[in-house]
């Protein structure tokens, strides 16, 4: 979730990038850097960390021009450092980039440049463009960003600045937000509105495909193609702050709706381009590696080990591995059987979880082999890991996990199946059947998100409650868990999960007269034995919300009081979609209680101690 800037016009460019870019920083970033064309050409200063490490360089060496492009990075490829930071440049430095996104193909392209004496000084994906471009320049820059962006596949935004044409500021967007901003002799680009509200309120948003070419007079839009376009200006109306969330009220809500973008983002660059094979290219752990594990160990807290469970047992269902489950604050302290044909997963949404990262090193003082599944690139747990897989959600602001921990169920699909893939436990044809369904998530995600009705006034309902129970069975059981947890911590109603089939072994006891039970019914294999156990609770009072998918809703709605459909998918990928509408429950419950949803009472987003 990276911030660009970018301006052309008569301001001091050094100061419209900076402010631009503090004003991203919620966004979340790990470096910072601009570019500016000034009178001894274009000339860039970066530095990792914090905006105010850049402001400090800044001090000693300004950068006096009229245009320029800045950049915030949330690290993706490569650890944060200064020469990992944006803007990138080619080796004469006449080309300057910043990007958001990925561009899948990278190792290939930087292959090809190599091949033809192309020297890259950084690890990241980015240094590929302003490559490409000084190779395909021919006196248009414009021209040669078509071409470039021609060769790359992915999602990007992207503005480009070359010493060769300083009078244009050229922007792309393929699948990653891009606004221009409109001024008075004067023009703007920026990653998120926020980033431009102290210049302009008069903003063109790009959609996929398009690009605009800047002067400090004009803004041309067009199709990557070259067609010129006509797009009405939109007026911005939003304060600074609703402008931050994207014009959603909380920002735990922009990131449930940001979750189809993070499904795509974290998929983009590990399944191949024939849909049917999965492809991790910076894991280390090779196939004999893998051959030899015979079980695996997954380790986490809260958010996290509840992504854990659904990911285990896909593990055990596609791969036939013997799966562990360990909260992480406990692996140390029982002595786990470790050998050195242990997988040990371990899952945390910072990096930097205090717990995590002790499981982490006593797994490996024993000999496994550690994966880590984390969001932050360059984090604790992704540095001291033997493999990582990045889920790409961009930051989260919100303390209460929604993105991150519906990423980490993505990561460990593509995970499961590529074990899966090298040891032969499912075909090609059955590989190839899962992956399209996943490739069909972010669209079903997207049509609940458009239909959040019912799911608003049932959690308005439950809000009057202090008590509230959530039954399933299988991986629901694992994702009524997850449900549960986002209750509790935003909207403060006792709330417990239960295997549906343990209710006869004391849990029936608390059932009363009204209590709200919400019921998961996504698993095919056990559907009848859900249903019986809804018709249990049902008997003794219950108010039954099912959540189920539209076949099922005419059945189930004689044994429930209300049921939520959910798009059909394989029962395996239904996690990644039967937490959304249980997000979003705990969201409308703690609206409808008056609380701080985005900062609970008691609560930190990463917990760095023991």
């Amino acid at each position: 979730m990276c911030g660009i800037v970018g301006y052309i016009g008569k301001r001091d460019t050094q100061s419209v990038l900076i402010e631009g870019l503090k004003k991203l920083e919620y966004r979340g970033y790990d470096s910072a850097g601009i570019a500016v064309y000034t009178n001894k050409g274009l000339k860039i200063t970066k530095a990792t960390g914090r905006l105010a490490n850049l402001e400090h360089k800044l001090e000693d060496a300004p950068l006096v021009g009229s245009a320029g492009i800045g950049h915030t990075r949330w690290a993706t490829h490569g650890k944060p450092s200064d020469v990992n930071s944006h803007p990138h440049t080619d080796h004469s430095k006449k080309f300057s980039v910043v990007h958001n996104g990925i561009v899948e193909n990278y190792l290939e392209l930087k292959d090809e440049l190599i091949s033809q004496g192309y020297e890259f000084v950084s690890e990241t994906d980015t240094e590929v463009i302003s490559h490409l471009l000084a190779r395909e320049y021919n006196g248009d820059i414009v021209a040669a960003v078509q071409k470039a962006i021609s060769y790359m596949r992915g999602a990007f935004a992207l503005g480009v600045l070359t010493e060769y044409e300083p009078e244009k500021l050229v922007a792309v967007r393929q699948a990653s937000p891009l606004v221009i901003g409109i001024g008075d002799g004067e023009n703007f680009i920026g990653s998120d509105i926020p980033a431009l509200l102290n210049y302009t309120r008069k903003v063109y948003i790009l959609n996929d495909g398009e690009m605009a070419v800047l002067t400090k007079d004009a803004v041309e839009l067009m199709t990557i193609e070259g067609n010129f376009i006509s797009r009405e200006m939109i007026n911005v109306d939003w304060d600074a702050v609703t402008a931050e969330k994207g014009g959603f009220a909380h920002f735990m809500l922009k990131e449930i709706h940001e979750q189809p973008k993070a499904y795509r983002d974290t998929m983009l660059g590990r399944i191949d381009e024939s849909g049917r094979r999965i492809i991790l290219p910076d894991l280390h752990l090779t196939e004999d590696k893998i051959r030899s594990i015979n079980n695996v160990h997954v380790v986490a807290c809260g958010t996290a080990y509840h992504a854990g469970l659904v990911g285990g047992a896909v593990i055990e269902r596609l791969v036939r591995i013997p799966v562990m489950y360990d909260v992480a604050s406990e692996y140390r302290y029982r002595s786990p059987l470790i050998t050195p044909e242990t997988l040990v997963i371990v899952v945390s949404q910072s990096g930097e979880t205090a717990d995590t990262l002790a499981a982490l090193r006593e797994a490996q003082a024993n000999g496994a082999h550690v994966l880590a599944i984390t969001n932050v690139v360059g984090s604790s747990i992704a540095r001291d890991a033997d493999d990582v897989i990045n889920t790409l959600a961009g930051p989260e602001i919100a303390v209460a996990s929604t993105k991150a921990y519906t990423s980490q169920l993505i990561a460990f699909y593509l995970f499961s199946l590529y074990l899966a893939q090298v040891r032969g436990t499912q075909t090609a044809d059955e590989i190839a059947h899962i992956i399209a369904a996943m490739h069909a998530l972010p669209e079903q995600v997207e049509s609940m998100l458009a239909n959040v009705d019912a799911i608003k006034a049932y959690a308005e309902h439950i809000a009057k409650h202090k008590d509230l129970f959530f039954i399933g069975r299988g991986l629901d059981y694992a994702v009524a868990m997850e449900g549960s947890l986002k209750l509790k911590e935003i909207s403060y109603i006792h709330s417990e999960a239960y295997a549906a089939g343990e209710l006869k072994h004391g849990t029936l006891a608390l059932i009363e007269e009204g209590i709200p039970v919400i019921a998961l019914a996504t698993q095919e294999s056990v559907l009848e034995k859900t249903v019986s156990n809804i018709k249990e609770v049902k008997a003794r009072g219950a108010d039954v919300l099912a959540l189920t998918y539209e076949e099922h809703v005419a059945g189930l709605l004689k044994s429930v009081d209300q049921a939520f459909a959910i798009p059909k998918t394989l029962s395996i990928l239904a996690p990644a979609l039967s937490v959304v509408p249980l997000q979003l429950l705990a969201y409308y419950a703690s609206l409808a209680r008056g609380n701080d949803v985005d900062k609970p009472r008691n609560l930190a987003k990463s917990v760095t101690v023991e």
